[in-house]
């Protein structure tokens, strides 16, 4: 029975038995995490013969004879560039293959905007103010890259088939100091939701009155699949952009983070030849060279797109059945109170929940008084601001599943405990 529809002495009733159950779930003095899309130990475990890909002085050689042990080779050597170029779907001459990190991409590239401006543009420093468009849920570690340089986020609805793009041609239509828009076009952090083909026509082809516009396509989950017979795959945005006479707006983004060490993987950048020629030369500038050896490890270990395929299906077979709990607890525990929706997703690292307004914050500190801690209520909107108090973000994937049972248990009795609490103060 919803929720909504009992009484008030009826609610009062539930509460007391659902403060009962709290207070027992918080005897236990547990400690779980669920704040953050860490790979869990089994996961991680699953990349450890990468480190004996490279062991001898013979195989410290790129192809085209580069010493990997050595400086230069800014933009990443050929052969992990192709390896990435297939992953992302982009030709190699337009990828550069970088460090760990391709937050780090991200962020120099906002940065180069703000201080140099993009082929020739005015830097955005220079300008009396810069906003950036963010669909919500997003991923809270974008939106702190734009706020850290204090660029005005306006939210955006993300749908099933991606942000709203009415919204978004109106707004980027007639105001010049709307500079970009964040994008998680597979499996979005953290709602899981896949870009349509006609989101991604639209997005390339939309008319904007900032000539460096520029969209930041963060393709992170692009092989991250949970089921390989519904595997999502994306229109690809370099020809979307290219076709609509718009070929540099778009910066794409991958890395290996989640396919083999989060701390020690690779990542890369693609985009257009002119783009790509202004991050090769401020790059060269930058770093004397990216970690080589790395990237070496990485062609060795992986080969290739199929062999990043068959690794990743390790990975799922592993995720899969922390998804499925998930899912399973959640339609349990609160499919007929009313007081809750979250995504199914096929993919990706997260589960987007959302609440009834104004329970988001309360459900997550009575979750972290209990021993699970979540990721912050608010995170997936700019400036940690969720207008309804209503979103968290569910991260399923680093305890082992015993744990992430305990922890959903606690998480779905926290919902509830909240709900009423709203309901009986209405």
């Amino acid at each position: 029975m919803s929720y909504a529809d009992l009484d008030r002495t009826q609610l009062e009733e539930l509460r007391r038995a659902l403060e009962r159950e709290y207070a027992d779930h918080c005897a236990k003095g547990l400690s779980l995490n669920m704040a953050r899309g860490k790979p869990s130990a089994a996961q991680l475990e699953l990349s450890l013969p990468m480190l004996d890909a490279v062991n001898a002085a013979s195989e410290l050689i790129a192809q085209d004879g580069t010493d990997c042990r050595n400086y230069g080779v800014m933009d990443g050597i050929a052969e992990a560039k192709a390896l990435m170029g297939e992953v992302m779907g982009h030709e190699p001459a337009t990828v550069c293959v970088f460090g760990n990190s391709s937050l780090n991409i991200m962020f120099d590239l906002v940065t180069q905007g703000v201080t140099h401006g993009y082929l020739g543009a005015a830097p955005w420093k220079d300008l009396d103010g810069v906003k950036w468009l963010c669909p919500v849920p997003g991923y809270d570690r974008h939106f702190a890259i734009t706020e850290s340089y204090g660029i005005e986020m306006i939210p955006v609805a993300l749908g099933e088939d991606g942000p709203d793009m009415d919204e978004v041609e109106r707004l980027v239509a007639d105001d010049p100091s709307i500079k970009g828009i964040w994008c998680v076009p597979q499996y979005s952090n953290p709602s899981g939701i896949v870009y349509s083909d006609e989101t991604v026509r639209r997005l390339a082809s939309m008319t904007c009155a900032a000539d460096d516009f520029r969209i930041f396509w963060d393709n992170a989950y692009c092989v991250h699949h949970l089921y390989e017979e519904r595997a999502a795959h994306v229109a690809d945005i370099a020809r979307a952009c290219e076709e609509a006479g718009n070929p540099d707006r778009y910066f794409a983004f991958a890395s290996t983070s989640k396919v083999t060490f989060p701390g020690a993987g690779i990542a890369a950048v693609a985009a257009s030849a002119a783009n790509i020629a202004e991050i090769k030369a401020r790059v060269g500038i930058q770093t004397v060279g990216y970690d080589k050896l790395n990237q070496l490890r990485h062609v060795r270990f992986l080969h290739d797109a199929q062999g990043v395929a068959e690794h990743m299906e390790k990975h799922a077979a592993l995720l899969r059945p922390k998804f499925e709990l998930v899912d399973r607890m959640l339609e349990d525990g609160l499919a007929d109170t009313g007081c809750a929706a979250w995504s199914k997703p096929d993919g990706g690292y997260f589960v987007s929940f959302d609440g009834m307004p104004g329970t988001a914050k309360r459900t997550v500190a009575l979750a972290k008084e209990a021993g699970v801690t979540m990721t912050g209520a608010g995170a997936t909107w700019p400036h940690k601001n969720d207008p309804n108090d209503s979103n968290i973000r569910i991260a399923p994937t680093l305890p082992p599943l015993e744990e992430l049972e305990q922890a959903m248990e606690i998480f779905v009795c926290c919902v509830k405990l909240a709900s009423v609490e709203v309901l009986l103060a209405a």
